[in-house]
């Protein structure tokens, strides 16, 4: 099957996974480098000072797509645009294997930066790769987010050991070590790229800017309503879902029982957890929903976001489990600590509640929106997708002074409730689309 694909997707898919691993590996050792005390080569900042930098770190790298999309449509192109991304992420992962203040801000600087400029531009050039109508179009963008998962997946479990064994620069400068080897197959596969991300002059006369001027329909206010709607969901499904590098990151160091067969297992390797179930089931539960669909029932995307929020707030139920069977004495002291099977298993549920909710977004927005605000809508998505990010750190900011227990079971208690009411009115969303989602025979994943 990979024959059939432009070579220039190859390209890509080795861009981006190793941007990922760049990304993600830093990101799991981020808030256990942050809170380390300074006699193990930490920062020893506070649990809640970590996680507030955690949040707005997170927020800022999502957000700062929208300015990444902007320069590359009015100046720069994608291609471009991919290319300082590229850079910029190099420069900031090789200062933060420095020590040193100055080093340290102006590395998560240029990586919120690179970020901005690389990760938004690299899925428009995949969709560039195929003409319009091209039905590989699909199995190209599942193969390109394989490569992000493994990159993912790759990243916390290298990273957290180097980390573990020589020491946290290591592990930071092992990440920029992988957003180098990304950047080189970038350059070195320029020619493959010749036909995509190019820099296109917009002619303000032209049928595209005409359309634009005309006011809005009912049945596109309808939409926009359902998409702002949609938007709150996603705000509150990432707040959720982003614990992993912060809070759950936190509790897995300090109150789980990480021994296996006489080691210990850093805490940062269990952020591949979430990768290795999306390798592993994704394709699974994607041909469950097309088979579903298929078999003409509730298939919205209402739906799935829905029951993607309550399936990840069931996971959070395992971790009020954790949390209970841990024991913590009155000055502080560790007296047992949690079986890190509770972690497995939230991590799994958390999984299943991605795969139901996230990939169903942007297409979401793709046939809802718009013309008129279709670049607008995507923006805004990537901005409430960091917004999320900022909640899930003010979430464990809370945790700080209400504890592991009632943060972890609010939100559980909250993800589930959100997700019934969803439930409760789809019918009357569902109408606001005006069939913007009609059912269609799907082929099932296939790779």
């Amino acid at each position: 099957m990979f024959k059939t694909h432009p070579k220039g997707l190859y390209i890509l898919f080795f861009t981006e996974l190793w941007e990922r691993f760049s990304y993600y590996g830093m990101r799991a050792i981020l808030v256990l480098y942050l809170v380390a005390q300074t006699n193990d080569n930490g920062l020893g900042w506070t649990n809640t000072e970590a996680l507030s930098l955690y949040g707005w770190y997170t927020m800022l790298v999502y957000v700062m797509s929208i300015p990444g999309g902007f320069i590359a449509d009015r100046f720069l192109g994608q291609k471009n645009t991919v290319l300082i991304g590229g850079s910029l992420l190099v420069i900031g992962h090789t200062l933060l294997a420095f020590e040193g203040s100055a080093f340290f801000y102006s590395g998560l600087i240029l990586i919120i930066l690179g970020v901005g400029g690389l990760k938004p531009n690299i899925s428009t050039m995949v969709g560039g790769l195929y003409k319009q109508g091209d039905p590989m179009r699909d199995k190209g963008f599942t193969i390109f987010y394989i490569g992000i998962n493994i990159g993912a997946f790759a990243a916390g479990i290298v990273v957290a050991f180097i980390a573990e064994l020589w020491g946290w620069h290591y592990g930071f400068a092992a990440a920029g070590v992988g957003m180098f080897i990304g950047l080189m197959v970038y350059l070195i596969g320029q020619k493959h790229l010749a036909t995509v991300g190019n820099f296109i002059k917009h002619n303000k006369n032209s049928i595209e800017n005409k359309i634009k001027k005309k006011p809005l329909t009912k049945i596109e206010k309808d939409r926009v309503i359902v998409l702002l709607l949609s938007f709150l969901i996603v705000i509150m499904f990432w707040g959720a879902y982003e614990q992993a590098g912060g809070l759950m990151n936190l509790y897995t160091q300090s109150l789980t029982d990480r021994s296996f067969l006489g080691y210990e297992i850093p805490a940062a390797a269990f952020q591949s957890l979430a990768a290795f179930y999306i390798i592993v089931i994704g394709a699974a539960v994607a041909n469950f929903w097309i088979k579903r669909r298929n078999k003409g029932k509730e298939n919205s995307s209402i739906f799935k976001m829905a029951i993607g929020n309550i399936i990840m707030g069931l996971g959070f139920i395992l971790m009020v489990g954790a949390s209970i069977q841990t024991e913590v004495s009155s000055t502080g002291e560790v007296i047992a600590k949690s079986n890190m099977l509770w972690l497995f298993g939230a991590y799994l549920l958390h999984t299943i509640g991605e795969l139901c909710s996230s990939p169903v977004a942007l297409s979401f927005i793709t046939k809802l929106a718009p013309v008129k605000y279709a670049s607008l809508m995507m923006g805004i998505y990537f901005a409430t997708t960091g917004f999320g990010n900022k909640v899930a750190g003010l979430l464990g900011e809370a945790a700080q002074h209400f504890g592991d227990i009632q943060i972890f079971g609010g939100i559980a208690g909250f993800s589930i409730l959100f997700g019934l009411i969803l439930l409760l009115f789809l019918k009357k969303l569902k109408a606001l689309t005006h069939g913007a989602e009609d059912d269609v025979i799907e082929p099932e994943v296939t790779l």
